[in-house]
């Protein structure tokens, strides 16, 4: 069966409601050298819908490594549990900054597991998010 294409004015309500921030890593669009994509919180595969409550904006790093999983395994607990899911759960909730405002540290189970699961503290990243936070434009205010 062939994967339905997301409308356009679909991609820019999620985009929106995203404040033009991956909701994983919070990386802004604006500063990125591919374009986010509109993903499925839920995959499709495991019988996620097109609806907006389960689609998300993402970069393409967060993306590539979230692929289909919806669950992994907490570091400090070693239990599976269900990854951050951008309109289920509030990110602050889960994550927050560590002092020099470069690395996402996980506050619970399911935010240890998705900084681990989808590699939130990426090398580049955390260089951009220096970069971003020298120019007064990190971390972002939503």
């Amino acid at each position: 069966m062939a994967r339905q294409q997301l409308s356009l004015s679909l991609r820019k309500l999620v985009f929106q409601k995203a404040h033009g921030c991956c909701e994983y890593c919070k990386s802004p669009a604006d500063f990125a050298t591919q374009s986010f994509a509109t993903e499925h919180i839920v995959p499709t595969a495991k019988g996620g819908s097109n609806e907006p409550d389960n689609l998300a904006l993402a970069c393409q790093g967060c993306n590539s490594h979230k692929s289909v999983k919806t669950e992994a395994k907490d570091p400090l607990t070693q239990l599976i549990v269900p990854l951050f899911h951008p309109r289920q759960h509030i990110w602050r909730e889960h994550f927050d900054w560590d002092e020099s405002f470069t690395q996402i540290v996980g506050l619970t189970s399911t935010g240890r597991a998705s900084v681990e699961a989808l590699h939130l503290n990426r090398s580049q990243l955390m260089r951009l998010r220096m970069a971003l936070f020298l120019l007064g434009e990190h971390p972002p205010g939503v």
